[in-house]
């Protein structure tokens, strides 16, 4: 790896010490602290709604030649501005996990054993385009008692400023250090690799972006890592699938938002059932603007669809565009998914429950749904109030990571006088 300017690591340095005495105060704020400043910070942002529109469009017009995907999450509007506020005021209302008794059990010689949710320190966020990670990020380090540093990207910067500064707000009116939440002093990519190396000052790096950003943060970071690569989620509609809750299901899955990592990327369907049903989905998702790559036997149904390669169905299209495949059964459909997926988020649409809990128990990926959108693979929906990200790693979270994923434990053993023999 290449030496760190001595300017980024410098600014680097400032920020996590600050952040690590900050994370101290807040591991120990109380309950109705922290939620004292959540609830300003939302009432701040839709105080500042405007103004937080013009930054959005100054980085939007500074950013011209966007790609459709890109530029929808890059984009905020009124609505999601307040679906920004609301989640905040979720969090609020969320348990506070601090503290928590997660175990207990007494040893023979009577010790007892006690297992407690805690903080895990300072977060470090790497996150692009989207600005509202900023607020979604930090609401839950916050109510986490943890502190976070986000370096947002350069395209998204003057929207991440504008949020920032009613976050603070909120840790003012609490009483809260405000340096808890830090967005990066400066643009440089220089202090991204700083903030890679922080060995001691960060305790967790999450990387929220596409493939690139996320690949080099896995590759070069010397501190813990939680993330997912790609989003390649599938939806598999079984033999014994309802017609019309298939087509309402995947048209959302793919079509509701295609930039997003939890829109199906692959439409995998039942021999059975595809010479009736897939004309039907390739004609709904037609009308909503979706092209298709589809494999031999979904061509023999539908002529003009355009031939698959094998790198259309390990690719991640994050635009209005479905691989489409023919399969016989659960066990072809999950080994398709083993071979080409990223372990995100995968759907059965079907009636038959033997089935749906056959594909559910033979999935490896980080979330399995039943008769539901793979769009559902979001913070906000599984009752986390936001997300700082989705994990799709093996150790410590998986899935969408809200408040008690971002808390590790400790243990407190209470004895009466017990020494060791």
């Amino acid at each position: 790896m290449n030496a760190i300017p001595q300017d980024a690591a410098r600014l680097l340095d400032t920020a996590a010490r600050a952040a690590r005495e900050a994370a101290a105060v807040i591991a120990r704020a109380p309950t109705p602290a922290k939620n004292l400043a959540l609830l300003e910070a939302a009432a701040a942002l839709r105080r500042n709604a405007a103004t937080i529109l013009a930054a959005n469009a100054a980085d939007l017009d500074a950013a011209p030649n966007l790609t459709a995907a890109f530029r929808d999450r890059l984009t905020l509007t009124p609505a999601r501005i307040e679906a920004m506020a609301t989640g905040i005021e979720d969090v609020a209302a969320l348990p506070d996990p601090v503290g928590r008794l997660l175990a207990e059990w007494t040893r023979p010689n009577g010790l007892v054993m006690r297992r407690v949710a805690q903080p895990l320190g300072v977060i470090g966020m790497i996150f692009e385009s989207r600005p509202n990670v900023t607020a979604d990020a930090a609401v839950l380090c916050l109510k986490s008692g943890n502190a976070v540093i986000l370096r947002g990207g350069s395209e998204s910067t003057r929207s991440a400023t504008a949020i920032h500064a009613c976050l603070v707000e909120g840790l003012r009116t609490a009483g809260l250090p405000e340096s808890a939440i830090q967005v990066a002093p400066t643009a440089d990519r220089a202090f991204v690799g700083a903030m890679l190396r922080a060995s001691g000052l960060i305790d967790l790096i999450v990387p929220r972006g596409g493939k690139g950003l996320v690949t080099r943060v896995m590759e070069e970071a010397r501190v813990p890592v939680l993330a997912h690569a790609e989003g390649l989620c599938h939806t598999y509609i079984h033999e014994a699938a309802d017609p019309a809750m298939a087509r309402a299901i995947l048209a959302n899955a793919k079509m509701r938002r295609t930039g997003v990592c939890g829109a199906t990327e692959t439409l995998l369907i039942d021999g059975a059932i595809a010479p009736s049903l897939l004309p039907l989905l390739v004609a709904d998702l037609r009308a909503l603007g979706c092209s298709f790559h589809a494999d031999g036997r979904a061509r023999e149904i539908i002529a003009d669809l355009p031939p698959a390669t094998e790198q259309d169905f390990a690719t991640e299209w994050l635009d209005a565009i479905l691989s489409v495949k023919v399969v016989d059964g659960v066990d072809e459909a999950l080994a398709h998914i083993r071979r080409y997926g990223s372990e995100h988020t995968e759907a059965i649409i079907t009636q038959d429950e033997t089935a749906a809990r056959a594909f559910l128990d033979g999935l490896d990926s980080a979330v399995g749904m039943w008769n539901a959108s793979t769009q559902f693979c979001d913070g906000f929906e599984f009752g986390f109030g936001a997300e700082i990200g989705i994990a799709t790693g093996r150790m410590h979270a998986r899935g969408p990571v809200g408040l008690e994923q971002l808390c590790t434990y400790r243990y407190h053993v209470i004895g009466t006088g017990q020494t060791r023999p």
